[in-house]
Formats: C-alpha cells, sequence, structure tokens
C-alpha cells in the first residue's frame, strides 16, 4: 500500500531532522544499500555506495557531528506500494540551499535502498 510507504518516508525524514541515529536506523533492511554524490566526495574509495546499517551509522554520525543544524525540508513526496520519491531542500547554516531528490525502495516495510541525487 502506498500509505505504508509514505508513512516509512515521513519517519525517515523525521529522524534525519531529528538527528536520531537508531531511529533512523530501524527503518532500513540490514543489508540495505545508500547512494549519495556526497559520499563519492568525502569518501571517494566508495564511489558514492555504501552497504549495511554499520556504513550507513558512520556515515550519517559523520555528517550530524560535521552539520549540526542540517535539515532537509520536504516540497514533495510521491508513494507507490514499495518505492518513494521525496523531493527536498537541504537546509545547513551559512550554506545554499540545495535541491535534492531521493529514492527510497522498501521491500517487506524495510528499506533496501536509497539513492540521492543533487540539482
Amino acid at each position: 500500500m502506498p500509505e505504508k510507504s509514505q508513512s516509512i518516508a515521513f519517519r525517515w525524514l523525521e529522524a534525519f531532522n531529528e538527528k536520531n541515529l537508531e531511529k533512523l536506523l530501524a527503518l532500513y533492511d540490514d543489508e540495505a544499500k545508500h547512494f549519495s554524490p556526497k559520499l563519492k566526495i568525502r569518501q571517494p574509495e566508495t564511489n558514492g555506495l555504501i552497504e549495511g546499517k554499520s556504513a550507513m551509522h558512520f556515515w550519517w554520525k559523520d555528517a550530524f557531528e560535521r552539520l549540526p543544524n542540517l535539515h532537509y525540508k520536504v516540497t514533495s513526496l510521491t508513494a507507490n506500494t514499495d518505492r518513494v520519491f521525496m523531493e527536498y531542500i537541504r537546509q545547513v547554516e551559512n550554506e545554499e540551499d540545495m535541491s535534492i531528490a531521493e529514492v527510497l525502495e522498501i521491500r517487506e516495510g524495510k528499506i533496501i535502498f536509497s539513492r540521492v541525487y543533487h540539482g
């Protein structure tokens, strides 16, 4: 049901904006993958792709510590039974706002793949 996927997306955004790593990671499958252009820059050896909750924990913990006022403001969210397409504004103090699109692939109530697109 699209409502379940949409609910996961809203919980994801809430956990992210609260900087609540445990709540955020609980939404992911243990073997989930995450792709981000920012990963390519900060961790070039990953080529932008990390796998598993441990790698995601390290990635987001670092982001939350470096950018304590990082905030995502949703502009659009479209869900079907196994995928959510989110558009949001990445806001960080003293940085220009950035438009982001992110796709969450969902299976059995857990995120199995998240992909971030800038621009």
